[in-house]
C-alpha cells in the first residue's frame, strides 16, 4: 500500500521531533500504534465477514466448478491425486498381521525393496570411485606432463 523507505521513515520521525518535541513524541507514537491497531483489526474483521459471506452464498463451490470447466484435465488430475494419496495412506504394510500369508508377503516385499535400494546405493558409490579414480588418473597425467622437460618429449 503505502511504499516508506528507511530514509522517508527517518525524515518522518525528524520533522515529528521537531514540531511535536522530544516530551510529547512517545505519546504520539503510542496513539499512532493504537490508532494503527484498531485500523488493521476492523479491516481483518471486514475481511473475515466477507469470507464467511462468500462461504455462506456457495462462492467456493461456484469457484470450483468454474475450475472445472476452465481446466477438465487439471481437475481430474487432482481427483486422482487425492485418490492415489488415499490408497496410500490405507495400505500400510505394518498393519498385516504378520503370521498371516500377506504378512510374509508383505514383510518379504519391504526387505527386497530394502535389498535393492542397497544396491543401488553401493552402486553408485562404485561408480563415483570410478570417476574419482579417472579424474585422479587424468590429473596425475597432466601433471607429468607439465614436469618432464621439453627435450624428453622431443624425442
Amino acid at each position: 500500500m503505502f511504499d516508506l523507505g528507511w530514509t522517508e521513515l527517518l525524515v518522518i520521525g525528524i520533522v515529528a521531533l521537531i514540531v511535536v518535541g522530544p516530551k510529547d513524541l512517545p505519546v504520539l507514537f503510542r496513539n499512532i500504534g493504537r490508532w494503527v491497531g484498531k485500523a488493521r483489526g476492523m479491516a481483518r474483521e471486514f475481511s473475515r465477514a466477507m469470507h464467511d459471506a462468500a462461504d455462506e452464498a456457495g462462492v467456493s463451490d461456484i469457484q470450483k466448478g468454474l475450475k472445472t470447466a476452465t481446466n477438465p484435465v487439471g481437475s481430474a488430475m487432482d481427483s486422482v491425486k487425492k485418490a492415489a494419496s488415499d490408497l496410500t495412506k490405507d495400505l500400510d504394510p505394518t498393519k498385516f498381521d504378520p503370521d498371516s500369508e500377506t504378512g510374509k508377503l508383505a514383510a518379504q516385499r519391504a526387505e527386497d525393496t530394502k535389498k535393492i535400494q542397497a544396491a543401488t546405493a553401493r552402486a553408485a558409490a562404485e561408480r563415483k570411485a570410478k570417476e574419482a579414480a579417472d579424474a585422479l588418473a587424468k590429473a596425475d597425467e597432466a601433471e607429468a606432463a607439465l614436469t618432464t622437460p621439453d627435450s624428453e618429449t622431443k624425442t
